[in-house]
């Protein structure tokens, strides 16, 4: 069994924790989560393709109805009179959004994967899905959808390319066991998307080392280095759950703030980092040609994100990004572009968080330097 599947074995059992926590507490909150990796498929799956077709029956009896509905109100206006509700909409216009509802009924649950797998008793993925009982029902706070392909936006089942997926998306959970760095929660970070990673990637060791307070910038790091797989998996849950409990204002601030941290993945910053490693393998390889003196960083070098001044972040005022106010907030006041510049201040810059000078080279013959520019 590969590493990624033990990962998102571990994610599903965090999601159906998370299920059992929102149905006890009667949350309305429902989640979609999206299992996007490829495996052995042969088609699409029949019901998969009827649920598109009754999605474009819907929207294609709201557009004729919205049509309508628009050409009426404009001749009432046009005449000096306000619509009379009663008669915007007729008969007719009933009959076709029924039968659009109807459609919708079914009496099974949503497929819980997109395609028809070539392996389906024996994939490990969809055992411990029929495990946890994540079916989709209509009781589940937790929604599932294993899509068991690449995304592209030449898809008939999901058009859509990985940067407009990611950008639609609340949160990438990431829970690996090992991974040397992590493109995929540093791609969301770039996109302004929290992430869930762990203190055993690269990404995240180098985030908690960056910054004073992860989760406040929604970079929420798993503890997998000490602590089991079941406290590790509570540990999510606990993420999970009070992701849950933000309200639309407080993930628009933690977006704001995720996405402030592009800086730290800037090639003008890890970039040296490549060359360092660059340079040590040539010099290990080809000790003959160059040398190389290692230099380690001092603790002060490259960036610091402190503590942002308002956590948890819940203000009830906020830029353009966030035009509709919520009345469960609290009166906390709030300026995303104060805070930014607090960051700016405590940041250093990055021609000044060198950690080092640029390792001196001794050239030693034109064959050695033939090798080094073909590596």
């Amino acid at each position: 069994m590969s590493s990624l599947t033990k990962e998102l074995m571990f994610f599903l059992e965090a999601l159906a924790r998370l299920n059992y926590l929102l149905r006890v507490n009667q949350s309305d909150v429902t989640v979609v989560a999206f299992f996007i990796m490829p495996a052995r498929t042969n088609n699409f799956n029949v019901e998969t393709l009827k649920g598109q077709a009754v999605r474009k029956q819907l929207w294609d009896t709201a557009n004729a109805v919205k049509e309508k509905f628009g050409k009426k109100l404009y001749e009432s206006l046009l005449v000096g009179n306000l619509p009379d509700m009663n008669k915007m909409l007729d008969k007719e216009d009933f009959t076709m959004m029924k039968r659009a509802i109807f459609a919708t009924q079914r009496q099974s649950f949503p497929p819980v994967c997109t395609h028809n797998m070539l392996d389906d008793s024996t994939d490990a993925i969809l055992n411990t899905i029929r495990r946890i009982g994540l079916f989709n029902s209509s009781a589940d706070r937790i929604k599932v959808i294993f899509h068991p392909e690449f995304l592209s936006s030449t898809s008939p089942l999901l058009p859509v390319d990985y940067e407009e997926f990611v950008r639609g998306c609340h949160l990438g959970v990431f829970p690996s066991y090992y991974e040397p760095w992590g493109y995929t929660p540093a791609e969301c970070t770039v996109m302004g998307i929290p992430s869930i990673s762990t203190n055993l990637s690269g990404f995240g060791c180098f985030m908690e080392e960056h910054i004073a307070d992860p989760s406040a910038y929604g970079i929420y790091i798993l503890d997998r280095r000490f602590r089991s797989v079941d406290d590790s998996c509570t540990q999510l849950t606990s993420f999970l759950y009070s992701f849950c409990q933000q309200t639309r204002r407080q993930r628009i601030i933690q977006r704001n703030r995720t996405e402030r941290l592009s800086d730290l993945l800037d090639w003008k910053y890890l970039g040296r980092y490549y060359t360092y490693a660059r340079h040590m393998a040539l010099a290990k390889a080809f000790p003959d040609n160059f040398t190389y003196e290692p230099h380690e960083p001092t603790g002060a070098a490259g960036f610091r994100y402190p503590r942002p001044a308002s956590v948890p972040p819940s203000p009830s005022l906020s830029r353009h990004s966030s035009p509709h106010h919520s009345e469960t907030e609290d009166d906390e006041r709030y300026d995303e572009e104060e805070e930014a510049e607090k960051d700016r201040q405590n940041i250093k810059s990055t021609a000044m968080s060198s950690v080092g000078p640029v390792p001196e080279w001794r050239k030693r013959s034109q064959k050695g330097l033939n090798r080094c520019q073909l590596l």
